[in-house]
């Protein structure tokens, strides 16, 4: 079923491609609109399957923004996104 999840620390289409690529073995199509704050991702996902999104999600640096992160965990994702960001850029 098509779901849209809120994430945060995407900033550019270098975030959006990074998005799209990193997912799209495990979870298809992934959809990035950058015109909304947050941003949101729409993707065809089972509910089952929405903890192994969360988990990837938060390694790639994007959280859904209903994450409670300490400190140092929102760092570190901030940290980890602009990774993200710079190899979307490059794969453009």
């Amino acid at each position: 079923m098509k779901q849209t999840f809120e994430v945060i620390n995407v900033k550019c289409a270098g975030c959006a491609n990074r998005l799209r690529t990193a997912l799209a073995k495990d979870f298809g199509e992934v959809v990035v609109n950058l015109e909304v704050e947050p941003r949101q991702i729409t993707l065809d996902i089972d509910t089952a399957d929405i903890s192994g999104l969360r988990n990837q999600l938060k390694g790639l640096g994007y959280p859904m923004s209903d994450e409670a992160l300490s400190g140092m965990e929102g760092f570190s994702t901030t940290a980890k996104s602009f990774v993200s960001c710079a190899v979307g850029k490059i794969n453009m």
